[in-house]
């Protein structure tokens, strides 16, 4: 990264907490630059503290899809970029002594006979076209063995990722942030942004440079991300202990994630209990009973599992994109964004902060290239974006379970 020069005078102000804002904070203070970090609640109390910890392979829609839609090159970018998101982390967490409890290995299962065609082309494609020999194809017995369920119809097995405990990521990166040098302040509301200057109840922040980090819970702070980027909610169970029994649901210490449009996904902890995540909802409403939510869908995997006490229950907030691609832009002049990581963003999103970091020391190419993905807003505009949402994926949300 080039040196900061005299025009940086003036701090860089992040908004956001999370991967994003504390990675961007943390490698512009390293810099040298001077840096104000403004988070509403407390390090990771958004998506980053609260997700499930997989780290998956590439952007969130398959290579081939981004072939088809943007042509090899820039597919290949794209994927380029990812593996630089992964590396990235291991080396990050390498030099600030991180333990991010990583473990290597996840699956995607097929909940559809009808997708397995379409899975074992996927790991062809990566291995020949991408260069990515890291997937192979998993059939229905493979499958039942790894996860310990007739469910799923097979899969592909990624060896080339793996799985974190974000909370790690989140306090390692916020103490690096203030080793560094970065002014931090929790529990400070933004409610207005404009090039040059942050706006709190408390005071302001005249900074060079604004970097909006807030992802799905930016609220209103722009227009140009509310029109592109809606935030929804993701739900995780915590099982009790399952001691000898989490053989039964995993034979190894691998991520699952399934192939429904609304995913299914799980993992197993530490001290041996099923993490398992799935359901959403849409603005800021969380479902009254989060334990009985998720536990219909992990006991429709694991019937054994139906009566297991769940000892832990919660949700957070994420944002997504129509394309399911992040959204990256300057938003004004002097203001840089990127959000919308669609649930694939324990990689993406401490990428993104770095890439922005990059852009405002100078070097733009990784930023430019994720900016220059299609990003088209949502139809119906602030009022009937979110009923129009929920509408859709409502419609897939049956399409999953009745298997169409």
């Amino acid at each position: 990264m080039t040196k900061p020069s005299a025009q940086h005078a003036q701090p860089i102000a992040i908004i956001g907490g999370g991967f994003t804002g504390l990675s961007a904070a943390t490698y512009l203070a390293q810099a040298g630059v001077n840096v104000v970090l403004i988070e509403q609640a407390k390090f990771g109390d958004g998506a980053s503290g609260r997700n499930g910890g997989q780290m998956g392979t590439g952007q969130r829609a398959w290579a081939e899809e981004q072939e088809e839609e943007l042509g090899l090159e820039r597919a290949k970018a794209l994927f380029a970029i990812a593996e630089d998101a992964k590396r990235n982390m291991h080396d990050f967490a390498a030099e600030h002594g991180i333990d991010i409890g990583y473990c290597p290995g996840q699956l995607s299962v097929i909940h559809k006979k009808r997708y397995r065609d379409d899975y074992r082309r996927h790991a062809a494609v990566m291995a020949e076209k991408f260069d990515y020999p890291h997937i192979s194809y998993m059939d229905r017995e493979e499958t039942a063995q790894r996860v310990g369920s007739s469910f799923f119809h097979g899969g592909i097995r990624d060896t080339g990722t793996g799985h974190i405990h974000p909370m790690k990521l989140v306090i390692g990166t916020a103490k690096a942030a203030a080793a560094a040098g970065a002014v931090i302040h929790e529990g400070s509301c933004v409610h207005h942004v404009a090039p040059g200057l942050v706006q709190t109840a408390d005071g302001r922040v005249k900074a060079d440079h604004v970097i909006l980090a807030g992802n799905g819970y930016l609220g209103t702070l722009d227009r140009k991300v509310l029109a592109r980027v809606i935030p929804i909610n993701n739900f995780v169970i915590a099982t009790e202990p399952l001691g000898a029994g989490a053989a039964q649901v995993l034979t190894e210490d691998v991520a699952v994630a399934d192939s429904r449009f609304v995913v299914n996904y799980f993992r197993l902890s530490h001290d041996r209990r099923l993490l398992f995540g799935g359901g959403e909802s849409y603005g800021y409403r969380f479902p009254k009973d989060i334990a009985a939510k998720v536990r219909r869908p992990m006991a429709e995997i694991f019937p054994h599992l139906k009566d297991v006490r769940i000892d832990y229950a919660w949700g957070g907030t994420l944002a997504i994109t129509m394309k399911r691609l992040p959204f990256l832009a300057r938003v004004a002049p002097g203001v840089l964004s990127a959000s919308g990581y669609s649930g694939h963003g324990v990689g993406t999103a401490t990428h993104a902060g770095w890439l922005m970091a990059r852009a405002i020391m100078g070097e733009q190419e990784g930023f430019e290239t994720m900016s220059a993905l299609p990003a088209p807003a949502f139809p119906g505009g602030g009022m009937m974006r979110t009923p129009l949402l929920t509408l859709a994926m409502s419609w897939y949300a049956l399409r999953d379970r009745l298997g169409i």
